[in-house]
């Protein structure tokens, strides 16, 4: 016969004993320098590809942590996160595979992105009963039945699977590693990046600052946007997210929903399996960046090309620009004590700031996830490629 009184009380301590062993893991990651306090209860990632992201602490009457909250924005359709990742991420969801795994179809089930998408006409509710909308036509999940988007007659559904199968001659040919793969946002967006085997190390010897390259490829099921493939370098310690830069190196493949999209694939495929050739290039013109000395007012003139004040500007904008001035100054003069004052440092500067000071605009995601998905989908990518080109002028 169960005791059910006892049954309770090993459950509720086996409880207590998980939050207890939860909060003592914390407060470690706080010790170590890992996360910091940023507001009453809110924590920012420093360290390792999750650098940057926030998340809130819930704390009970005696100031002990009882749960941790993250903003993470991942599909949780099916009941769990939809993500796969070879590292545990901060938020501790998804699959964790250490080493990762080989084959595209048990990444798509491990990240549960193993679902299709169908196009259903648009119907709408009138006085007379239901009618259909001309032209309009609604992306819906086959696994769930959840509406995705509403897109054209002429939108054409890029299948999880068709996208990114291609990857998979990487995977072979490169020894490239499945990192992660997942859905965010009920599954509008679904993405896969693999990590390149050979990273970049800037200064060998001297800084030794590794950047690890990634492929990313990303879906869109919404019709917000076409599929993308990214060439994606993070670096290991700040989790910056510079592209190359390399001259005529494209990093960026666009494929639209449209018939003749997928055809574009090839291309894509192709380009990628440059990216190692790209890479040698990027770190050599990085290495010329941290032999060159740059000067206090050299890097202020950097600031005001990259972001020009009109003459009749407003005083708002004019005090937004100071602001910037000043905050910009204040990094490069801090990393240039860890760095030296090159223009390397510079161009990091800049990068920091783009990727984790500069406001973003609020979106219905939260500021922590649009902050995270403009990076991923370059939406900076412009101003760091100025950036590093006017510096590599002054190499020469």
């Amino acid at each position: 016969m169960r005791d059910v009184n006892t049954a309770f009380a090993q459950e509720k301590t086996g409880q207590i004993d998980d939050a207890r062993a939860q909060a003592r893991a914390f407060q470690d990651r706080v010790d170590r320098g890992e996360v910091e306090l940023v507001a009453p209860d809110r924590y920012r990632v420093l360290t390792g590809l999750d650098a940057g992201e926030v998340f809130t602490v819930r704390r009970d009457l005696e100031g002990k942590v009882e749960e941790i909250l993250a903003r993470h924005g991942l599909d949780t359709t099916t009941g769990a996160a939809a993500l796969y990742t070879t590292t545990p991420a901060w938020h501790g969801l998804g699959a964790v595979i250490p080493g990762g795994t080989s084959g595209i179809d048990e990444v798509l089930r491990l990240a549960r992105i193993d679902w299709e998408v169908a196009k259903k006409p648009a119907l709408f509710e009138w006085d007379d009963g239901v009618r259909t909308a001309a032209d309009r036509f609604v992306t819906v999940r086959t696994d769930t039945g959840d509406a995705l988007g509403t897109v054209g007659e002429r939108y054409e559904v890029f299948q999880n699977r068709r996208v990114f199968q291609f990857l998979q001659d990487l995977v072979d040919s490169h020894d490239a590693v499945w990192e992660s793969a997942g859905a965010l946002r009920g599954g509008r967006k679904v993405f896969v990046t693999l990590r390149i085997p050979r990273s970049i190390v800037i200064d060998r010897g001297g800084l030794d600052d590794e950047i690890v390259l990634y492929l990313a490829v990303i879906n869109a099921h919404d019709g917000s946007a076409s599929a993308e493939s990214v060439v994606t370098p993070w670096r290991i310690v700040c989790g910056n997210t510079e592209r190359f830069a390399v001259r005529d190196a494209p990093h960026r493949w666009g494929i639209r929903h449209t018939r003749s999209g997928l055809d574009n694939l090839e291309e894509a495929r192709r380009n990628l399996g440059l990216t190692v050739g790209y890479a040698t290039a990027f770190e050599a013109e990085e290495n010329q960046l941290v032999r060159t000395g740059l000067l206090i007012d050299d890097f202020h003139h950097l600031i005001d090309t990259l972001w020009t004040v009109d003459g009749d500007a407003s005083d708002g904008v004019r005090a937004t620009a100071r602001r910037r001035h000043d905050e910009l100054d204040g990094m490069f003069r801090d990393q240039s004590r860890h760095l030296g004052r090159t223009a390397y440092t510079a161009e990091r500067t800049v990068t920091d700031y783009l990727d984790h000071h500069m406001r973003v605009v609020p979106r219905t995601l939260g500021n922590d996830l649009a902050r995270a998905q403009r990076a991923l989908e370059g939406g900076n990518d412009e101003l760091k490629t100025r950036a590093h080109r006017q510096l590599l002028l002054r190499t020469r």
